[in-house]
């Protein structure tokens, strides 16, 4: 299993930094998560010069293909303390496949120019989860393309769609209940419409657990911290586990 060591803290836009130091010997596998805002030009990775680093094995080939996720800032990464802790990344790492997030901010807007984008991948199964930068007429209007577009490109790869998370302070705030209200009826409409009209391996996953029933999974009520980023990985876990098989 994976675990953590280290993790970097840029101060300028060009950084040098000892991650791990006096390490217990041996042969070991390390994965390196990039940071979730800033782009990066060029990684290179330096060890004392009586060791010596290669390149890993590649994914065994029933692990071989990605799970895609298109979304929001909430896919993209915000607000994870660091970038490993994200629900993607920790997905990844638990089923030992390659991920490819496709989490956009504010542009998580299931347009059909992004659809045939990740139509040209070959995944093992497609997440969308678009939902939080879409109202409930816009779920309504958009999903069902989505998914007939990406059907028509892949029959059999698995499609999971996500309703949009609960805010934590919609116990509160009326106008927050009410989005996130429309958003979940017009999600699950156009999911039980699909089902009906005979679409295959299409597959669901609530909001309403997504950052748990405390209130303490956001940062601002909407974007999740380290502890709501774990619940959504747990409650993807449900649905994804057994497609990963």
């Amino acid at each position: 299993r994976w675990r953590w060591v280290s993790v970097g803290r840029p101060t300028a836009q060009t950084n040098t930094q000892k991650l791990a130091d006096g390490i217990t010997p041996g042969k070991r596998e390390y994965l390196i998560y990039l940071p979730l805002y800033n782009g990066v030009s060029s990684v290179e990775v330096g060890v004392p010069a009586a060791n010596s680093i290669e390149k890993a094995a590649t994914y065994a080939s029933d692990r071989a293909k990605p799970i895609v996720f298109y979304g929001t800032s909430i896919t993209h990464g915000a607000c994870a303390s660091r970038p490993g802790m994200v629900h993607t990344a920790i997905l990844g790492r638990k089923y030992g496949r390659p991920v490819i997030n496709l989490g956009f901010s504010g542009n998580g807007r299931m347009e059909p120019e992004v659809t045939a984008l990740i139509a040209e991948l070959d995944a093992a199964v497609y997440v969308i989860d678009c939902c939080p930068n879409l109202g409930g007429a816009e779920t309504a209007k958009l999903t069902k393309p989505l998914v007939q577009q990406l059907r028509a490109a892949r029959p059999d790869t698995p499609i999971v769609l996500v309703e949009d998370r609960v805010y934590t302070d919609a116990w509160l705030i009326a106008s927050k209940q009410s989005r996130n209200d429309g958003n979940h009826a017009a999600l699950k409409k156009s999911f039980e419409e699909l089902i009906a009209a005979g679409t295959k391996q299409l597959h669901y996953i609530p909001g309403t657990d997504l950052l748990g029933d405390d209130n303490d999974g956001a940062v601002d009520s909407s974007h999740p911290n380290d502890l709501g980023f774990a619940r959504q990985a747990e409650a993807f876990d449900k649905v994804l586990a057994p497609l990963m098989k």
